[in-house]
């Protein structure tokens, strides 16, 4: 069976007739143009634009669930109830204890599809509470193979903006609703297109080193490497470094293993063929 239990994951429910307006308002997915049966990743953002929680969020009858790190649970539910004010709108931590996924042909075995791993042709949905086994290893391994990342996995909270995650493309990040927290940082990146970081999919012809490593090209660090599956992994790096560094036929080197950067198909993006050296 093509499934995978993830205990680290914990679930938030919101309820009450405010509840889609008072989420509308403050996390980047568009929730209003949200469909039934469909989960879409979001974020919470600093007033900076650096995204201060990843998630999951879904449709559950009148309510919403959000899907989020068992570590960042606690804190995200006082951060929502910090900004809920008057709104008509119920935070609470929900029972079920951790998340099953199932994916390939067995995704059709219930739950919600995930909109992310659907764009990267992959079928994924996700159910409450254990329903079936399997190591959580493999599904960050599909996380790997998709170019999905995860904060702690990938980079840390309030040190990406949503950009560099891929959230503009995976369906996380809304240009067209209204205000929210740290919007208008993200709108200003959009339309400058002036987003350098992104996630690039890493292979090596042998075991990739540690969550951590430096990729270096010609001396200087182009990114660094977050998820690691066996050879393969993911890593936030700067593309225009990346598209130098081909474009100069420089090798790119993770710890002491050679690697190959492509980005994700889905997202339609490429390196530059000529990059101008920026500052950091």
């Amino acid at each position: 069976m093509s499934a995978a239990y993830l205990p680290t994951r914990s679930l938030i429910r919101l309820s009450g007739k405010d509840a889609q307006d008072f989420l509308q308002g403050l996390i980047t997915t568009d929730i209003d143009g949200l469909p039934e049966n469909e989960a879409r990743p979001g974020a919470l953002l600093t007033p900076q634009g650096k995204i201060l929680f990843d998630f999951i969020v879904w449709r559950d009858g009148d309510g919403f669930v959000i899907e989020t790190d068992a570590d960042q649970r606690e804190a995200l539910v006082r951060r929502l109830t910090m900004y809920k004010l008057r709104a008509a709108v119920d935070i609470a931590p929900d029972a079920a204890e951790g998340v099953t996924v199932f994916w390939g042909d067995d995704a059709d075995k219930g739950g919600v599809k995930d909109a992310a791993f659907e764009k990267a042709g992959i079928a994924l949905t996700r159910v409450p509470g254990k329903q079936a086994g399997g190591p959580e290893e493999a599904y960050h391994a599909l996380r790997v193979e998709a170019g999905l990342t995860l904060s702690g996995h990938d980079y840390a909270l309030q040190d990406a903006f949503p950009h560099d995650v891929l959230l503009d493309l995976a369906g996380g990040l809304s240009f067209r609703k209204g205000c929210y927290v740290g919007q208008e940082v993200v709108s200003r990146m959009q339309h400058r297109g002036s987003a350098r970081r992104r996630v690039a999919l890493v292979s090596g012809d042998e075991p990739l080193p540690r969550t951590g490593t430096e990729i270096i090209a010609g001396g200087k660090t182009v990114g660094t490497l977050g998820s690691v599956a066996g050879n393969k992994g993911l890593a936030i790096v700067r593309i225009d470094r990346v598209g130098d560094a081909l474009a100069r036929g420089l090798p790119l080197i993770a710890g002491d293993v050679q690697v190959t950067l492509t980005l994700p198909e889905w997202t339609g993006l490429s390196f530059p063929v000529e990059a101008e050296e920026a500052e950091p």
